[in-house]
C-alpha cells in the first residue's frame, strides 16, 4: 500500500512537471533496490492524473462536450496534436515494453530530454495564446508529445518546447501542453485498466490508492507548474533532468 501511495506520488508530481512521469517511475524503484510498478500499473496511474486535469480545466472541458464555438476549435486542434503519440505508442509499444525493463536506456532518455529543455530555455519567448494555435502547430506540437512514448522523455516538457517554438508564451504552451495530454492520459490508462480488470487479481486495492495519490498531487502540480513556469521558464527543469539523469545512469 505505501509503495502504491508513493508511486502515484512520483505519477501526479512528475506528469505535468517537465520532468517525465514515466522516467521516475523506473528509476526511482532501481535506485531504491525495490520492485517498480509494471507497465500496466504505470498505465493505470494516468488515471490520476487524468482526473487531476478535467478537474482544473473544466471550463475548457465543459466548452468541448457542450461543442460551442471555442470548443470545437480546441476538440479539432487536440485530435490533431494527439494523432501522432497514438501512431508512435502502437508501433513501438512492444519496443517500449523493454526500455520500460532497462533502467539505463532510461536515465539516458531523461538526459537527453534535459538537454532539449536547456535548448527551449533559451528560445525568445512568444506571446500567441492557445486559442491561437494551427493545424499546423497542433502537428508540430503533437510531434514533440509523440516523442514521450519513450521512458525518461518529458511529455509536458517536450510540449512545452516545441509550443515556445511556435510563438507560444510559456503560460499557454503549458495550458495547451496539458489540454493536448488528455486524450492520451486517457487512451493508456483505460486501455490498461480494462486488461487489469480482465486479469484473475483484477483491480487491486493498492492500485486504487495510488490513483487517489496521483490525482491530488497531479492537480497541485498543474496550479504550481502555470504559477512558477512564468518566471522560471524551462531552465531549471532542463538541469534538473541533465542531472537526474547523469545520476541515475551511475547509481543504477
Amino acid at each position: 500500500m505505501w509503495d502504491a501511495a508513493l508511486w502515484g506520488l512520483i505519477q501526479g508530481l512528475t506528469e505535468f512537471l517537465p520532468i517525465s512521469s514515466s522516467g521516475h517511475l523506473v528509476l526511482v524503484p532501481a535506485i531504491l533496490d525495490r520492485e517498480g510498478p509494471d507497465l500496466a500499473t504505470t498505465a493505470v496511474l494516468h488515471l490520476g492524473t487524468l482526473a487531476a486535469v478535467l478537474v482544473y480545466f473544466r471550463t475548457e472541458v465543459s466548452g468541448v462536450v457542450r461543442m460551442t464555438p471555442d470548443g470545437r476549435r480546441l476538440l479539432r486542434v487536440v485530435a490533431i496534436g494527439t494523432l501522432p503519440a497514438v501512431v508512435f505508442g502502437l508501433t513501438l509499444r512492444s519496443q517500449l515494453e523493454r526500455l520500460n525493463d532497462t533502467p539505463r536506456a532510461v536515465a539516458i532518455a531523461l538526459f537527453a530530454a534535459g538537454i532539449v529543455l536547456l535548448l527551449a530555455s533559451r528560445l525568445s519567448r512568444g506571446s500567441a495564446i492557445s486559442a491561437d494555435v494551427s493545424d499546423r502547430d497542433a502537428v508540430a506540437i503533437g510531434v514533440g508529445q509523440a516523442l514521450a512514448v519513450i521512458p525518461g522523455v518529458t511529455r509536458s516538457g517536450m510540449t512545452i518546447a516545441v509550443g515556445t517554438a511556435r510563438s507560444l508564451s510559456l503560460y499557454e504552451a503549458a495550458r495547451f501542453a496539458f489540454l493536448l495530454g488528455i486524450p492520451v492520459i486517457a487512451g493508456t490508462g483505460l486501455l490498461q485498466l480494462v486488461e487489469l480488470a480482465g486479469e484473475e487479481e483484477g483491480i487491486r486495492a493498492e492500485t486504487l490508492v495510488g490513483v487517489g495519490v496521483a490525482a491530488v498531487v497531479g492537480y497541485a502540480a498543474i496550479a504550481g507548474l502555470l504559477r512558477v513556469i512564468r518566471k522560471a521558464g524551462l531552465g531549471p527543469f532542463g538541469i534538473y533532468c541533465v542531472v537526474a539523469g547523469a545520476v541515475a545512469f551511475v547509481l543504477v
